[in-house]
């Protein structure tokens, strides 16, 4: 009896070994797998080194070469394959719109000093910048900003064969607004810019309307809201056909063989 039990207890021992031999092996942590490097074809493309504001003079200081997806390269992108010196011959250039540190640089988005100033670069083909004198009290107490979109009104006596009477008309509509005094770009946290006039963007039927607005009386601008510069919501400069027609005047009305003018407030 005691050899079979000491045969019985050397299986179980044999079989308790075996199993715990299978589970260290179920457990065990898979073999490391190797990774494998995949190389990024890239190339190198101008960015801004540091944030570039609207109308900056760039220099070599504000740009430099860094590595770039040859893929997620555009056409539009400055390379240093194509353009190796375009460090210095782009310095000099007047920025007509922001960058921001790490933006490639374009060639549409700067200009060079000799073509112009900061504001006919900002300017859209076909417009026209026309500037107007502007209080506090007749600009949103100063709260119009650059890139605002205003409405020009004008406010003018008018005399009829009995009286004098004051008129306010609005000859313009939804006008972007370019700069106040000398300011053409809002700066940090700054909310109110001040100036003594403002340049409004204008097509050549508007600019004509508002200096004829401007001979006749006051000028006031009414601030509108920022869902305006959206185009699908109606956006875009109109102009009063009916003020510009009148051309100061009024409806002529011959009654009882007197003429005496009628003149209507929009």
């Amino acid at each position: 009896m005691k050899r079979a039990r000491i045969i019985v207890l050397a299986i179980a021992f044999a079989a308790a070994g075996g199993a715990a031999l299978i589970a260290k092996g179920m457990i065990s942590a898979p073999p490391p797998t190797k990774l494998v490097e995949k190389k990024i074809d890239t190339i190198q493309v101008l960015v801004a080194a540091k944030d570039i504001r609207l109308g900056d003079s760039v220099t070599t200081s504000h740009m430099r070469w860094q590595d770039w997806p040859r893929t997620a390269a555009t056409p539009g992108y400055i390379t240093r394959s194509r353009q190796p010196k375009a460090l210095s011959g782009l310095s000099g250039a007047i920025a007509r719109a922001p960058f921001l540190t790490g933006e490639p640089i374009k060639d549409q988005k700067l200009i060079k000093a000799s073509e112009g100033g900061v504001l006919a670069a900002i300017l859209p083909t076909g417009m026209r910048a026309i500037s107007t004198p502007i209080r506090e009290e007749t600009a949103a107490g100063g709260f119009i900003l650059p890139n605002d979109r205003v409405d020009v009104i004008v406010s003018r006596r008018v005399r009829t064969s009995r009286k004098e009477e004051h008129v306010s008309e609005t000859v313009l509509r939804n006008v972007r607004v370019l700069a106040i005094g000398q300011i053409i770009e809002q700066k940090g946290d700054k909310k109110v810019a001040n100036g003594k006039t403002a340049t409004l963007e204008l097509g050549i039927r508007q600019a004509e309307v508002l200096a004829l607005a401007r001979s006749m009386g006051e000028i006031s601008l009414a601030l509108r809201s920022l869902a305006d510069v959206n185009p699908a919501n109606g956006g875009g400069p109109k102009v009063n056909d009916d003020f510009g027609s009148q051309r100061g005047g009024g409806i002529k009305i011959l009654k009882y063989s007197v003429p005496t003018t009628a003149y209507g407030v929009n």
